[in-house]
């Protein structure tokens, strides 16, 4: 008989300690909430993690990857490669700017198919946005080259890769654009936020990202009302309001100390499903592993249901069991909007629609003991059972 559990088990819950909630307090008693030394110091923190690289904080991975397609200059009409593979925000952001998303399958990985985007390059395309799927890096020296060859910018969403690396570098440390996502289910957190990490040397870009994220002012608001500050400004455009508050970034600070040990224990957890569901490969495609070195941040861990009809009857088995799940992701070409502005229709990305009909991303975080994960486990192994097939 299968061990029952206390309380519902998350498919994802942030790992606060009781060190970070203390610094919150002080942010909170300093009398200083918004944008402030708190969040310079993070931002600093980041460059030193991310080799030196420019970074600029934000409310959100969605904002980050809409200021960057701004900064680089995309504009209606344009068109941005990037896969149907994804949350909306990748998308959503592109469609947002008056451009048009150009969906690449995705390959055996669950990222872009680098071997498809050449093909769908034309005089329009400005840039290509990758996602690392889970945390599993795209085979960027490929992506790189293709960039290179035609003159494409590069905006990868790496919103599951803190952390993550390639052939031995973070992401983040190099390449064009990065846009990371501190969400709370991500694999670090602000409560909500992100932040934008490009080369130094782009400093007319790094200036409109500053711009755009607090009214095209020129003068953070510290700079303007801190105790040594000049409280002359100018607008130089109409910007937005994205700005991250110190009581964010202090908690980014304290996750960011703690983000090896975190994905470490995220990893410890992935070994264990493969090697625990490694006997049900007649009903289910565990993550493959893609060839080329790298280490991922362990963000996500998805199945695939061989029989699809079976797909959502395991979710709601295992949500009878109190287990959290969810289907990351149901391609983006398969909902309304994209269907009904781009034309875009079933059958047009086999590969992505394949995973989407199939997919299921089981409960993974930090602080996931081990009789959870045995929980877990033990009923996803019960549902394959003949009883409930």
């Amino acid at each position: 008989m299968l061990q029952k559990v206390k309380s519902f088990i998350p498919l994802s819950r942030p790992n606060i300690s009781e060190k970070t909630i203390d610094a919150v307090a002080g942010v909170l008693r300093s009398g200083w909430l918004a944008t402030g030394p708190k969040t310079q110091e993070f931002e600093q923190s980041l460059s030193e993690y991310f080799g030196g690289r420019a970074v600029a904080t934000l409310t959100s991975n969605t904002v980050g990857l809409q200021t960057s397609l701004m900064a680089i200059g995309v504009d209606r009409g344009d068109e941005v490669i990037t896969t149907p593979l994804t949350f909306a925000a990748t998308a959503n952001t592109v469609a947002s700017m008056g451009a048009r998303p150009v969906f690449v399958d995705v390959g055996d990985d669950f990222n872009i198919d680098i071997s498809k985007i050449e093909a769908v390059i034309t005089d329009k395309t400005k840039a290509i946005m990758p996602v690392h799927y889970a945390g599993v890096p795209v085979d960027l020296d490929g992506l790189y080259d293709l960039a290179q060859k035609y003159n494409l910018r590069v905006i990868e969403d790496a919103a599951h890769a803190m952390g993550s690396t390639y052939k031995g570098k973070r992401i983040g440390s190099m390449g064009d654009i990065q846009v990371f996502s501190f969400h709370p289910i991500k694999n670090m957190t602000t409560g909500e936020g992100g932040c934008v990490v490009m080369n130094v040397d782009k400093a007319d870009e790094l200036y409109r990202v500053h711009l755009q994220r607090f009214h095209g002012i020129d003068r953070s608001i510290w700079a303007r009302f801190s105790s040594s500050a000049n409280c002359h400004y100018d607008v130089v455009f109409p910007g937005s309001k994205s700005n991250m508050s110190d009581i964010q970034a202090v908690i980014g600070l304290h996750q960011l100390e703690e983000l090896e040990d975190m994905n470490e224990k995220r990893r410890v957890l992935i070994e264990n499903y493969r090697k625990e569901l490694s006997c049900l490969e007649e009903h289910i495609i565990l993550p493959p592993i893609p060839s080329y070195e790298f280490v991922h941040s362990g963000h996500l861990f998805s199945i695939c249901v061989r029989q699809p009809e079976k797909r959502d009857a395991l979710m709601q088995f295992l949500r009878e069991k109190q287990i959290g799940s969810t289907p990351y992701y149901i391609p983006l070409h398969l909902f309304s909007y994209y269907q009904k502005t781009f034309g875009y229709k079933r059958g047009d990305f086999p590969k992505a629609e394949f995973i989407g009909d199939r997919v299921v991303c089981i409960p993974l975080y930090p602080t996931l003991t081990e009789s959870e994960q045995g929980y877990v486990i033990d009923n996803i192994k019960d549902f394959f059972n003949a009883k409930y097939m």
